[in-house]
């Protein structure tokens, strides 16, 4: 019992003096749960500090990332590539210790927490892609995927909606290697819990489904390690471990309190806890002999070893499945996939059929789901209207979770971060489908994937006004915008079959961008292209129509618009005019195109431009210069059929070409239709 307090005591001194070194972070937490991570990691937890990526550790995420030196004193002492010297610079510039944990940053970190409740989704994500692994490639007396996943979460995580949605599924699918470790200290930022926290936590998990542990002294390592036994010896559903701790414990004038929850404990009072505690070392310093208790690298390296040797036998018997099992590890596409899917885009060009993007991504998936069979769909409810289950989709259900397509029931949010989970997990490649306009449930999660470069991708269908009679409610008009902010995320938008399985394309092979495919409801026209033109389409924006006189006008659009933008431009070059029609179904991926490229798309000497997208105008003048219009919806929507309101706002091909005429002087402002400032507004419209 002493050398675990003295190797629990090590963590809070180190959290505690890297907190006060950086006058910043928040040492609660650590010191709270430091006697209960002693017990997880040195008595269950399977990891190897010297391969933080072996495909069968455990998976260790901290929900409440917040206590991140909590995480960074344990990977230091267990022998992680993790310093002292990176803990002494915790949260500066550029040091492997930021403030929150950071996927890909810090070895031995899983995912990137902070915003509270994702990391017990990412977790569930993590748990549900070791159960789907598993079934998929281990054999009878072969088991090379049998891992647990632990999240430890506090007040914060669970006060989250997302932990309601996440924590639901999990056990509605029964997910028994996972273990929640609620750090219940009763703390939040503005003091005492209970008075805006006070349902029956506990309750709550069973009700769905969870085995729960409830009263669990934090502090009594016997009792933590009973209780970890007691889940890990439950197979059927998760486990929620209610750990009642104090934060800041051995603080001995601050601990219970919430001024150690985000604020250094000052000099005094960590001297006191020295104290308090009997720590008698300087800042930074630990003893040999706590080092060698913590040591996981021996243990460790003899774990991958075991499992090595497992999976060398396992090549023997199954050498397809093994090099297989390696293959999506590793987070490579089949060696044939950019032939095989640039075929299958090649004859959705030769049917040449019109029809809605939402309808043409599952042509796409069609075609090339069977190509990878570590694809993995989903949908919050709305599989029907995002197109996402195609003939090969196989659901989960309890009890079988051996397929490839999840329901994640109306949970946007959770459905998101648990992608983000399966995408972390490896192995897997999953794409989810709700509603554009409610990507703005989910946005958060899609901000982390981003952040942490991770392949995610983003099914939003019913993408504007398009939708119709549902009204403005369900008509996104900021959405696409909001989403192009979002830094590293490719946002497609495509206006035909063929640039929806281009984006599917190069979004399947963007292993370090996630993505977000942009749908429509509404039919769209086919459009003809050179086969150039078709590969074009992966450098994110290119000449769809070429001028058929000397160039004079440039017009620029993106999905349902692109139609329209080609009717227009058709008329005015039938009629000897120089009109350039330019797709731009993703911006990004344009913008990383060469300048070279990019003044061939668009000459800066062409400075009369026309760009039409139903949504928001500003982001567009970039492109549309002094010189140019654009053509957007900057107010919210109207109930109408969809072709109505497409009239109502501006955007048909006579409205395009008027434009085009203003652009180039032929035109004046009296002759067009009613513009924005006339229509009707809305509150906030």
């Amino acid at each position: 019992m002493e050398s675990r307090r003295k190797r629990a005591n090590a963590v809070r001194f180190l959290s505690m003096d890297a907190v006060q070194e950086a006058n910043s972070g928040h040492p609660g937490a650590p010191m709270g749960l430091a006697d209960i991570a002693e017990v997880l990691w040195n008595d269950f937890l399977r990891h190897n500090p010297g391969d933080p990526a072996w495909p069968d550790r455990d998976r260790f995420i901290l929900s409440n990332g917040h206590g991140s030196m909590l995480l960074y004193s344990l990977l230091h002492l267990s022998g992680y590539d993790l310093s002292l010297q990176d803990l002494k610079d915790f949260r500066q510039l550029h040091s492997r210790t930021p403030g929150h944990p950071e996927y890909g940053l810090t070895p031995g970190v899983e995912t990137t927490t902070g915003p509270l409740g994702q990391g017990l989704a990412n977790a569930v994500g993590m748990a549900l892609g070791e159960r789907m692994l598993a079934d998929r490639f281990n054999r009878k007396g072969h088991r090379i995927v049998d891992h647990a996943t632990y999240v430890v979460l506090g007040d914060g995580c669970l006060m989250e909606g997302i932990s309601h949605e996440a924590a639901s599924l999990a056990g509605t699918l029964g997910l028994g290697k996972l273990t929640a470790i609620y750090d219940d200290n009763g703390i939040s930022i503005d003091g005492l819990v209970r008075d805006w926290f006070a349902e029956d936590r506990a309750k709550r998990f069973e009700a769905y489904g969870w085995h729960v542990i409830p009263h669990i002294n934090g502090h009594d390592p016997e009792a933590v390690h009973d209780a970890l036994e007691e889940a890990r010896a439950v197979t059927d559903r998760p486990s929620l471990l209610c750990c009642q701790t104090t934060i800041g414990f051995g603080a001995p004038h601050m601990a219970g309190s919430h001024k150690t929850h985000g604020a250094p404990l000052g000099k005094d009072e960590i001297q006191a806890a020295r104290e308090h505690l009997d720590w008698r070392f300087e800042p930074f310093v630990i003893p040999d002999e706590i080092y060698q208790g913590w040591d996981a690298r021996e243990k460790g390296q003899s774990l991958q070893q075991e499992w090595e040797a497992g999976f060398s036998k396992y090549q023997q018997a199954f050498p397809e499945l093994a090099a297989e099992f390696l293959r999506v590890f590793a987070g490579n596409l089949p060696r044939d996939f950019p032939e095989m899917a640039e075929q299958a885009i090649f004859k959705l060009a030769e049917k040449g059929e019109s029809l809605a993007t939402r309808k043409a991504s599952k042509k796409a998936l069609e075609a090339i789901g069977p190509l990878l069979p570590e694809l993995v769909g989903g949908s919050s409810d709305l599989s029907g209207s995002n197109q996402t289950e195609w003939s090969g989709s196989r659901a989960l259900v309890p009890g079988d979770l051996s397929g490839n397509y999840i329901h994640y029931g109306v949970r946007e949010f959770a459905m998101a971060a648990i992608m983000n989970g399966l995408a972390l997990h490896k192995g897997l490649i999953p794409y989810g489908g709700t509603f554009l306009v409610f990507s703005d449930y989910s946005r958060n999660a899609i901000r982390l994937a981003a952040l942490m470069g991770i392949r995610s991708i983003f099914v939003l269908t019913h993408d504007s006004i398009g939708v119709g009679e549902d009204g403005p409610t369900h008509q996104p008009v900021e959405h696409i915008s909001s989403l192009r902010l979002i830094p590293n995320l490719n946002v497609w938008r495509p206006c035909d079959s063929v640039e929806c399985g281009m984006a599917w394309k190069t979004s399947l092979e963007g292993a370090s961008t996630p993505s977000a495919l942009i749908l429509t409801r509404q039919a769209t026209r086919h459009q003809e292209r050179t086969v150039q033109g078709i590969r074009n389409i992966q450098r994110g924006g290119y000449v769809l129509l070429e001028a058929e006189a000397s160039l004079e006008a440039i017009i620029i659009a993106t999905g349902s618009e692109v139609e329209p933008a080609v009717e227009a431009a058709a008329d005015l070059n039938s009629r000897g005019r120089g009109v350039r029609v330019v797709s731009m179904p993703c911006l990004e991926i344009f913008e990383s195109q060469s300048r070279e490229y990019q003044e061939e798309v668009l000459p800066r000497a062409v400075e009369a431009r026309v760009v039409v997208e139903a949504g928001v105008s500003a982001p567009w003048y970039k492109y549309a210069g002094r010189e140019g219009r654009v053509l957007g919806i900057d107010r919210f929507g109207e109930s109408a059929p969809g072709k109505e309101l497409f009239t109502y706002f501006g955007l048909t091909t006579e409205q395009i070409r008027n434009a085009v005429e203003e652009v180039l002087g032929e035109k004046k402002r009296e002759s067009e239709p009613e513009t924005q400032a006339d229509l009707p507004g809305r509150l906030g419209g």
